[in-house]
């Protein structure tokens, strides 16, 4: 039976889907968490306006996600516009004097890993979709 369910489940996800499935997932975990994280008070930044704008980012990163998964080409636009105001506020954070920790010693490039996944999920977002 179980044998039944994975052969059926492999021959529903192309490879294609499956990569934006795992790294979606991936994705959404970390930003639910750093969800937690602000809920209970333990934000990045002892800056309310600062965890705030973070929380409504991170909000929006994972519906936009969950589009992505589901396939609608919308949601790779709005999942761009969502991470790339994640990484403006990191560069805020960094130059802008607002209080937080991990800025400390961090190389202003290093915001820029923040791109990696999500570059993978739309390549195979756009892969998996292309006519043909």
């Amino acid at each position: 039976m179980t044998e039944q369910l994975f052969a059926s489940a492999r021959s529903m996800l192309r490879p294609t889907q499956l990569i934006i499935l795992v790294l979606s997932g991936l994705l959404v975990f970390y930003h639910v968490t750093m969800l937690y994280d602000l809920g209970t008070g333990r934000g990045l930044s002892s800056d309310p306006a600062y965890n705030a704008i973070q929380g409504g980012l991170r909000l929006g990163i994972i519906a936009s996600l969950t589009g992505v998964v589901l396939g609608k080409r919308i949601a790779l636009w709005t999942m761009w516009l969502g991470i790339g105001g994640l990484i403006a506020t990191h560069y805020w954070a960094h130059f802008g004097g607002v209080p937080v920790d991990f800025t400390i010693g961090r190389h202003p490039l290093s915001y820029l890993k923040g791109l990696i996944i999500p570059t993978i999920i739309t390549a195979a977002f756009l892969r998996g979709n292309r006519p043909g």
